[in-house]
């Protein structure tokens, strides 16, 4: 290994762990110390787009304790998140994990004071917060008054090769806690309040699940400033393509929606880059003269920076990289995650219990 550079253990080599994995290999400051997965398709994919020599291992706690990592990449599955986490952070670990960070509030927040004691890095993956039009659109949405409305789904017609991850997802977690946390996290920051009340509702669309398993969900926010915001979730082959990609926020001032063309076109709701993209915001003023009528026109806001899903996993390294050598303070980053994830999985328990969930 070279010197004075950060060794990562890459744990996983799906979609995000292959993105990650080359994140590592372009940024000097890191180095990859072993790529770790099960999954011998996977494994050789990527191996073909790293370094020649790159090593392999198979054995995650294993790996942990021979090759001593300065920094562990976590991107498996969401019931393996708090373990491998944990482990990581005891072995003296910093860690980059991808959404959610834990299945319980509870464990969220033990991995973050754990983190903190251990004096080290923890990001979690919301790649959202890396792309400049996302940026953009929570500023906009800061400048429409309140109370706001927030209106967010990301429904995807998954077939084949999809499905079948998906179903392999949907074995351990819902659809509005695994993909819920990014744009709750969104409603968080536009509103900058606390949340109030959550409720949720959810359907088993498929028979290829077990019983308790869900496949589609809805979840409402109340925040204590008023605003309220919704997010909806379906996943499998029998979900629609009409309005799979709605991004929409209301104020008193105002409204600005994410017009993703490219994003919502027909069969593209299972691309894993159509999810990030936004291509341009519409911002609409409610300001009216002496006649009643409006005095703006529509405005469309658009920006040159469209990164792909490969470049915004680097920047998230690269905020990772902040976060490792203290140029970035975590604080903020690590309490927005537990509280997104307290949302979502209020949602998910008011589904199954049937009640709303109020929070103190």
């Amino acid at each position: 290994m070279t010197e004075n550079k950060i060794k990562v253990l890459v744990v996983g080599a799906g979609n995000m762990g292959r993105s990650h994995a080359l994140a590592y290999a372009s940024i000097p400051e890191f180095e990859i110390a072993a790529i770790c997965t099960r999954s011998p398709e996977s494994r050789i994919k990527l191996m073909s787009e790293l370094p020649e020599g790159t090593p392999e291992v198979n054995n995650y706690e294993n790996a942990l304790q021979e090759i001593n990592p300065d920094a562990v990449c976590i991107s498996t599955y969401p019931d393996t998140h708090y373990p491998f986490a944990k482990m990581a952070l005891e072995a003296g670990c910093h860690v980059f994990t991808e959404k959610p960070l834990a299945e319980s509030a509870e464990q969220c927040r033990e991995l973050v004071e754990l983190a903190r004691a251990k004096n080290k890095a923890l990001v979690v993956g919301y790649i959202l917060r890396q792309h400049p039009s996302w940026i953009k659109f929570v500023e906009v949405a800061k400048t429409l008054g309140k109370p706001l409305v927030m209106r967010m789904n990301l429904n995807q017609q998954s077939y084949g090769k999809n499905w079948e991850t998906h179903k392999s997802l949907l074995s351990s977690i819902s659809p509005i806690v695994d993909c819920g946390v990014h744009y709750v996290d969104v409603m968080c920051q536009m509103t900058g309040s606390q949340p109030k009340r959550v409720s949720g509702l959810g359907a088993q669309l498929t028979d290829e699940l077990p019983e308790d398993k869900i496949n589609y969900g809805h979840l409402q926010v109340t925040f204590d400033d008023g605003s309220v915001g919704w997010y909806e979730a379906g996943w499998g082959p029998m979900m629609s393509e009409t309005a799979f990609f709605v991004k929409d926020v209301v104020g008193p001032l105002g409204s600005a929606s994410i017009v993703a063309a490219d994003a919502s076109s027909r069969g593209n709701s299972s691309s894993v880059d159509a999810h990030t993209q936004t291509e341009r915001i519409l911002v609409h003023q409610s300001k009216r003269n002496e006649k009643g009528e409006l005095e703006q026109d529509d405005e469309y806001i658009e920006l040159d920076d469209e990164p792909g899903h490969d470049e915004l996993c680097r920047r998230e390294q690269l905020f990772f990289l902040n976060g490792i050598t203290g140029k970035a303070d975590l604080t903020e980053h690590q309490d927005s995650a537990i509280r997104a994830s307290e949302i979502v999985l209020a949602a998910d328990q008011s589904y199954r219990t049937g009640e709303m969930v109020n929070f103190k």
